[in-house]
């Protein structure tokens, strides 16, 4: 596990854009299509939620969500839902929007290029 880039008790900034975020391969029972790697760096903790950034680039993977909020930083990707009363629709994010995930959906993400996000998550 990495050191946070924003520890508690701190004042300080970093660039979500530029921080180092290694990639790895996305697990093969996540992979839908496509080659696709993913990795993500913590920020922090903040009232008992995860902040952090994460990166996917170059393929179709599912999921299975936690409770979370996310910034778009750069990319794109298109999220299918597969589970509950939404299952079927599509919803694509681009750089700058913002999106709520409820805990426990399960969700297909289509990423041409990549996606870069910054969230703040709960279990």
């Amino acid at each position: 596990m990495s050191a946070e880039l924003l520890p508690t008790g701190q004042n300080i900034a970093v660039s979500a854009l530029t921080a180092g975020v290694a990639l790895e391969a996305v697990p093969a029972e996540d992979t839908v299509s496509g080659d696709p790697q993913q990795g993500v760096t913590e920020l922090g903790t903040i009232g008992g939620a995860e902040a952090g950034i994460w990166e996917l680039r170059a393929g179709v993977v599912t999921d299975t969500e936690v409770d979370e909020l996310f910034i778009v930083l750069s990319g794109e990707a298109t999220i299918e839902i597969l589970s509950g009363a939404e299952e079927g629709r599509e919803i694509t994010v681009r750089t700058g929007d913002a999106m709520r995930l409820v805990g426990g959906t399960r969700t297909r993400w289509t990423v041409r290029d990549h996606i870069r996000k910054i969230y703040i998550a709960a279990e």
